[in-house]
C-alpha cells in the first residue's frame, strides 16, 4: 500500500448512488436523496438515494420472487459456492478502492480499514462458500422400520441491517451464511456509511448473484429500518447496532409476523490487568489500542480498564503516555495512527460524556478534547478517565468513542465483580501469567468473546456472540448458519 495510490483514490469523484432492487439500480420511489458528508474534512462526497416504504416493499418482493423461483435457493451448493468465491476474489482485487471509499465515508484509519473491511469481508465470504457443501443434514437413529431425515432448508428472505463503523466486515457476517444457505437478502446499510457496501454489492452482481438475491435499500432507519422490521414477508432480521434500535426491532417483530430477530448490540468491555501479567508494557500498548484505534468506534472496544491496585499508578501513567503519543488525524494519511470520529453528532456525544465524568468528580488524565477543528473534520484526542466508582455512567454506558474509564481492584473476586457490573456482555480480556486465574476469570465473566493476554483479532471460524444486553444469536463460525435455516424432520415408514 502506497500513499500515492491512496491519494489518487481519495480524489476520485463519487457518482450519486442508487438502490439495488431485483438486480437493477434505481432511484427512490419519491426521488428522495440524502447528502453524504465526509468526517475527514466535513466536505460533501455525493448523495444517497433515500429509500421509502415502497422501496422496501419492492426489494422484499424481488427477494421473495428470487427465492421462490429457486434460481439461488435450489441451486446446488457447489454452484452457490462458485459465485461466492468469485465475489470474494473480486473484493480482494478491488480492496484498496473499497477501503479508501469506506474511509472517506466513515473515517476509519486506512491501515485498519484495509484489513478489517475488504480483507475481512472476502475472508468471510470465502469461509461460508467453502463450508456450505460440507454441512450435511442428518439421519437420526431409529428402528429398522423407520427412516428419519433432518433437512436444513433455507429460511427464505433475510433482512440485514448493519452499522457505520465496519460496514463491509459486519455485512459479510450476515451475507456470508445467509446467502450460502440459499436465502435471498434485503440489506440496509447505515445511512451515514453506505458507499463501500453499494460498491461491494455491484461486485456481487459481477460475480454472478442472480437478480433479486441481494437487494440494497439505503435510507433513514426510522423509515427503511422500520419498514423492514414490520414487513410480514421478511423471515429473519439480523441487526448490529444500538440497544435502543434493537428493542424497537423486537417490538416490530411482535407487531408483524414474529420474525426471528438476531441482535448484536453494544458493549462496555473490561480489560482486566493483574499484577502478574506476563509483560505489562505489552499489556499497556494493547489496552490502549483496544480502545483508541478507530477512535473507539468498535463494538468490542476495551472501554473499561480494571487494573490491580498494586500497579495502578504506574500502569495508568503508561497508558496515558501511549495515548498521548498516538497521531490522530487524516485517516487516509499513513503517518497517522487514529482517524476521525464518524460524525459531528457522535463527536459531540463523546465530548459530552467526558464533561459529565469531569463534572461528577472524575479526573481526565489526558485528551478528551476536539482537535483539528480547522480541517472541517471530526477529531478527538484519546481520553483516560480515573477517579470514579463503577456506578458512574462512564463505567456503565457505551460511549463509542476514544474514552477509557479506569478503576482498580484488590483481589480476584473484586475484579470479577467489577467486570460484571454492567448491563452488557460482549467482550473482555484478562492479563495474567496464572493459568488458573485465567480459567476462573474467563468462566466467571459474562461475555461472549474473551481474550487472555491479548485483545481482538479472533477469526471467522469462531463465534461472535453477546450475553445480557449485548444481544442474542451468533455471527461468524459455522454456528451462524443456524440463524438462516429451518430444520425440517421427515419421518418415513419403511
Amino acid at each position: 500500500m502506497k500513499q500515492s495510490d491512496i491519494d489518487l483514490l481519495r480524489t476520485q469523484p463519487i457518482r450519486p448512488q442508487s438502490l439495488l432492487i431485483g438486480g437493477k439500480w434505481r432511484d427512490a420511489s419519491d426521488g428522495g436523496r440524502r447528502d453524504v458528508i465526509s468526517p475527514i474534512d466535513g466536505a460533501l462526497l455525493t448523495t444517497l438515494t433515500e429509500g421509502t416504504q415502497a422501496d422496501v416493499d419492492a426489494a422484499v418482493s424481488a427477494a421473495r420472487a428470487a427465492f421462490e423461483t429457486g434460481r439461488w435457493s435450489r441451486m446446488a451448493p457447489a454452484g452457490r459456492k462458485a459465485v461466492l468465491l468469485k465475489w470474494a476474489g473480486l473484493i480482494e482485487e478491488n480492496a484498496l478502492e473499497l477501503a479508501v471509499l469506506g474511509v472517506r465515508d466513515n473515517g476509519t484509519e486506512i491501515g485498519m480499514a484495509l484489513k478489517a473491511e475488504p480483507g475481512s469481508a472476502a475472508a468471510t465470504l470465502r469461509f461460508y462458500a467453502e463450508a456450505i457443501d460440507k454441512v450435511p443434514g442428518e439421519i437420526a437413529p431409529t428402528g429398522d422400520d423407520v427412516l428419519a431425515l433432518v433437512h436444513r432448508d433455507p429460511i427464505g428472505v433475510v433482512g440485514a441491517i448493519v452499522p457505520w463503523n465496519f460496514p463491509l466486515m459486519i455485512a459479510a457476517w450476515k451475507l456470508g451464511p445467509a446467502l450460502a444457505a440459499g436465502n435471498s437478502v434485503v440489506l440496509k446499510p447505515a445511512e451515514t456509511a453506505s458507499l463501500s457496501l453499494l460498491r461491494m454489492a455491484e461486485l456481487g452482481l459481477e460475480a454472478g448473484l442472480p437478480e433479486g438475491v441481494l437487494n440494497v435499500v439505503t435510507g433513514a432507519g426510522p423509515v427503511v429500518g422500520q419498514a423492514m422490521g414490520l414487513h410480514t414477508d421478511i423471515d429473519v432480521l439480523a441487526f448490529t447496532g444500538s440497544g435502543a434500535t434493537g428493542r424497537r426491532l423486537l417490538e416490530y417483530s411482535a407487531r408483524s409476523n414474529m420474525k426471528h430477530c438476531y441482535l448484536e448490540l453494544g458493549g462496555k468491555s473490561p480489560n482486566i490487568v493483574f499484577a502478574d501479567a506476563p509483560d505489562l508494557e505489552v499489556a499497556a500498548q494493547v489496552c490502549a489500542n483496544g480502545i483508541f484505534r478507530n477512535s473507539g468506534q468498535v463494538c468490542i472496544a476495551g472501554s473499561r480498564l480494571i487494573v490491580a491496585e498494586s500497579i495502578r499508578e504506574d500502569f495508568l501513567a503508561r497508558v496515558v503516555e501511549i495515548a498521548g503519543a498516538l497521531k490522530v488525524g487524516d485517516p487516509l494519511d499513513l503517518q497517522n495512527d487514529v482517524g476521525a470520529v464518524h460524525s459531528e453528532a457522535q463527536l459531540q456525544g463523546n465530548l459530552a460524556m467526558v464533561e459529565a465524568a469531569r463534572a461528577a468528580g472524575g479526573t481526565v488524565m489526558g485528551g478528551g478534547a476536539r482537535i483539528h477543528e480547522k480541517s472541517g473534520g471530526f477529531y478527538m484526542s484519546p481520553a483516560v478517565i480515573d477517579g470514579l466508582g463503577p456506578e458512574a455512567d462512564i463505567h456503565r454506558k457505551e460511549v463509542f468513542g476514544p474514552v477509557l474509564a479506569a478503576v482498580s481492584f484488590k483481589d480476584e473476586a473484586e475484579a470479577l465483580a467489577l467486570a460484571n457490573a454492567t448491563d452488557f456482555g460482549l467482550s473482555g480480556a484478562v492479563w495474567t501469567s496464572d493459568l488458573s486465574t485465567a480459567h476462573r476469570m474467563t468462566r466467571g465473566i459474562k461475555a461472549g468473546l474473551l481474550h487472555v493476554n491479548t485483545y481482538g483479532g479472533s477469526g471467522v471460524n469462531v463465534p461472535m456472540a453477546g450475553m445480557k444486553q449485548s444481544g442474542n444469536g451468533v455471527d461468524k463460525s459455522l454456528h451462524a448458519l443456524d440463524k438462516y435455516v429451518d430444520l425440517k424432520t421427515v419421518w418415513i415408514k419403511l
